[in-house]
């Protein structure tokens, strides 16, 4: 194959591109074909084999990365609709911030206030986080 070495590189440095990368788009459905066509083939060289790792280790990837912002957005809406049937609004700020939050953890908790709070500060609470006091020592 006339890209050789050079194949599996671009793989890793694809999938380090934002999903909407212009250069993702172009380079993708190149490499798809040539992996498409590569599983056909029936001896392939080690550097082809390496290609075809790369590329279904970059699929599993990405699904994973999928499934996991799939679940986040999920439980953001589960957020907003439990706040809409509470007659809670939602200020724009509030919005951004749950649109935002990626740990499924935090999200999981704000759910779970949102069903029974009265205001989105019960939600949210305060964003400022006090640091505990430092003890001094005397010398």
């Amino acid at each position: 194959m006339a890209a050789g070495a050079l194949l599996t590189p671009a793989i890793k440095e694809l999938g380090l591109l934002p999903p909407k990368a212009y250069e993702r788009s172009v380079a993708q459905p190149i490499l798809l074909n040539w992996h498409s066509m590569l599983r056909q083939k029936p001896n392939r060289s080690t550097e082809e084999q390496r290609f075809v790792m790369a590329m279904n280790q970059t699929w599993e990837e990405a699904r994973a990365e999928a499934r996991a912002e799939a679940r986040t957005e999920t439980q953001a809406k589960a957020v907003f609709t439990a706040l809409e049937v509470r007659g809670i609004a939602v200020p724009a700020a509030a919005r951004k911030r749950i649109l935002a939050e990626k740990d499924l953890k935090q999200l999981e908790r704000w759910h779970r206030k949102a069903i029974v709070a009265k205001s989105i500060d019960e939600v949210l609470g305060s964003r400022r986080r006090v640091a505990p006091p430092t003890r001094r020592q005397h010398a």
